[in-house]
């Protein structure tokens, strides 16, 4: 029995020396800042590391996060030419480390104060434009924002670092009007550039035909000129030949052409040709000629 006293008394000591020593070290983080506070009161501001405080008076009051935060906004507002829209930004915000006490005391919620601010600036901006100027100028209404939270949160111990315009979301009719305009821009873009393409190809077959026609019609005249040539030959190795009469001597090569004629088709008997049904014929036939060209030649030479 004279043990256990003893015995009860160190393991009472034992557990008051370690509530004391709880309640008297705690560590702060890296990038975090802590108030202590005694008595309900400002005490000091503690960094990173192990500290230790008066147990049952002081406390640790508040700690405060020095790292960049983010805070999602969504505003609605009115533009200019009265469409309805959604505005996204995300403002990057973060506790001056020489300024701690004043972010602490200063506000009480200052999550909600960025917002309230965020809401004015965008609301001061965007019903002066229009909707179509709202998405060409998203940087133009950061920047705007991000001027004017800084200057006022500075004065609460807080930096605004960045604020971006992540989003503009009109209202889901608008949008859906500006789809189908879009849509038919491209329609009527693609539409003038398939009638482009078109054209390109008609002009190129139109070219291409000439120039078919072109070559076809030297070749034409290149195989006429031949045959002329061939003509000429002819007759003046007749006259050569002691026929000096040129009609005579088309005749006797018109004849020569005739049979020449005939003995070709001959070869094939699947091949039926109507001709001239005596060489006689084919006389007439150049006599005429002649008698056409002659009565042609005044009128060429005038």
């Amino acid at each position: 029995m004279g043990y256990v006293l003893p015995v009860l008394g160190i393991a009472i000591g034992a557990i008051v020396l370690l509530i004391v020593l709880f309640g008297t070290l705690f560590t702060v983080q890296q990038q975090n800042s802590v108030i202590i506070e005694r008595f309900g009161k400002f005490h000091r501001e503690v960094g990173a590391g192990l500290h230790i405080k008066v147990p049952l008076i002081d406390r640790v009051a508040h700690r405060v996060d020095l790292r960049v935060q983010q805070l999602n906004v969504i505003v609605e507002t009115k533009t200019e030419d009265n469409v309805f829209a959604k505005l996204r930004l995300s403002v990057q915000y973060k506790v001056l480390p020489n300024a701690v006490r004043d972010a602490v005391y200063s506000l009480n919620n200052a999550v909600g104060q960025i917002e309230s601010y965020v809401f004015d600036a965008v609301r001061g901006k965007v019903p002066s434009q229009q909707l179509d100027d709202v998405f060409a100028s998203k940087d133009e209404i950061a920047l705007s924002v991000n001027e004017s939270l800084e200057h006022t949160m500075s004065e609460y111990g807080y930096r605004i670092v960045k604020t971006l315009v992540t989003d503009v979301e009109p209202d889901e009719k608008v949008k859906e009007s500006m789809n189908a305009i879009n849509a038919a821009r491209r329609n009527a873009e693609a539409a003038s550039a398939q009638g482009d393409a078109d054209k390109i190809k008609i002009v190129k077959a139109a070219e291409a035909d000439a120039e078919a026609k072109r070559l076809s019609g030297v070749g034409v005249a290149q195989q006429r000129k031949a045959i002329a040539d061939g003509l000429a030959e002819s007759i003046s190795a007749v006259q050569a030949g002691g026929i000096e009469d040129a009609r005579q001597a088309a005749d006797i090569l018109s004849f020569t052409l005739y049979t020449d004629m005939v003995t070709a088709a001959s070869k094939h008997g699947a091949t039926t040709l109507f001709v001239p049904n005596s060489p006689a014929s084919i006389s007439e036939a150049v006599a005429q000629g002649n008698l056409v060209a002659d009565a042609a030649k005044p009128s060429l030479t005038k």
